[in-house]
């Protein structure tokens, strides 16, 4: 599909250049008790051949989400959710890890969530909605004067690939690859465009936590969130897993080939050709009008430094 949408900027910005990093170690990290143990609760999936990818024209032409080839993945063991805020805080309370958005001293947020005052660093050209905001990062996810003490149920974000690699690694875990992460979100459904089927809200029923409404100057909330959702919202797909689809971004393990389908291997395929790292699910700020990769063969990438405030990850053990 060819349109005058920005693909690249839209659902994600990359962090680009904006000088090096701050590694001070003057970093406030509190944000209240934990609430989570390391890896949460997994599915064990036996793996075998599925259908990947699509052959339909619904998404973006350099996103490579086709040829639908069959591939094979062996038996793993998938986190039923997205990492949390009060599991990331367990991690970071155990290491005194420090993401990249502390680091660098800036996040991207959705401007609508940006408070009021709250300094700004940069915007993401092409996606004006997204600003680069001072302090903001994944225990102050809109800037100076947020907080996730009421979120840490909510899937954590402002995190980049670097750091979701750091949490697997300490957890004994790791990131899904992209055939993994299709394999397990399809729930053993294939062919179709959703876990549930291909209207994405069947019967008026709200299935995931996108947009509603016109993007991006106003999101109803009729699926009951204005930014992220719970991990464990709306109903699991049919192997019991929450949230594959909408509410943030998943990293995945490959770094992004948008001729994936044409190079890989079919028995447990990984793409290593490229500096970006793949994202898989889409978010809460998905909508058919901009950004449809909310779709389960959908792809999309990102920089191993960047960090939004619609990017997470789940891990994975060894089946």
């Amino acid at each position: 599909m060819t349109d005058d949408r920005s693909p690249d900027s839209c659902c994600a910005p990359e962090r680009g250049s904006d000088g090096e990093p701050d590694r001070s170690e003057n970093v406030d990290r509190s944000v209240g008790a934990p609430g989570g143990t390391g890896i949460g609760p997994t599915r064990r999936l036996e793996g075998g051949p599925f259908r990947m990818g699509t052959d339909e024209d619904v998404g973006f032409e350099g996103d490579g989400e086709g040829p639908a080839r069959e591939v094979v993945v062996d038996p793993v063991e998938v986190e039923i959710h997205a990492v949390t805020n009060a599991e990331f805080y367990r991690f970071v309370d155990d290491t005194g890890y420090t993401t990249d958005a502390e680091r660098y001293g800036w996040s991207f947020v959705f401007e609508p969530f940006r408070p009021e005052g709250a300094p700004v660093v940069g915007s993401a050209g092409g996606a004006e909605w997204w600003t680069g905001v001072e302090g903001a990062c994944w225990h102050r996810p809109e800037g100076p004067g947020s907080s996730v003490v009421d979120r840490l149920d909510h899937p954590v974000v402002h995190v980049s690939w670097n750091d979701a690699v750091a949490y697997c690694e300490w957890a004994g875990a790791r990131l899904p690859t992209e055939a993994e992460w299709e394999y397990a979100a399809r729930g053993g459904l294939e062919g179709r465009q959703f876990p549930w089927g291909d209207e994405l809200e069947p019967g008026g029923n709200h299935r995931s936590n996108v947009w509603q409404g016109e993007f991006p100057t106003h999101d109803t909330g009729a699926d009951g969130y204005v930014g992220t959702a719970p991990v464990d919202a709306f109903e699991p797909n049919g192997y019991g897993l929450y949230n594959v689809v909408g509410n943030v971004w998943e990293w995945c393990a490959d770094a992004f080939d948008p001729d994936y389908h044409e190079r890989t291997a079919s028995s447990n395929p990984i793409g290593t050709d490229g500096e970006a790292r793949s994202m898989r699910g889409g978010s809460y700020l998905c909508h058919e009008s901009w950004c449809n990769r909310y779709r389960l063969a959908a792809r999309s990438k990102n920089t191993p430094d960047s960090s939004t405030g619609n990017i997470g990850f789940r891990c994975i053990l060894e089946g």
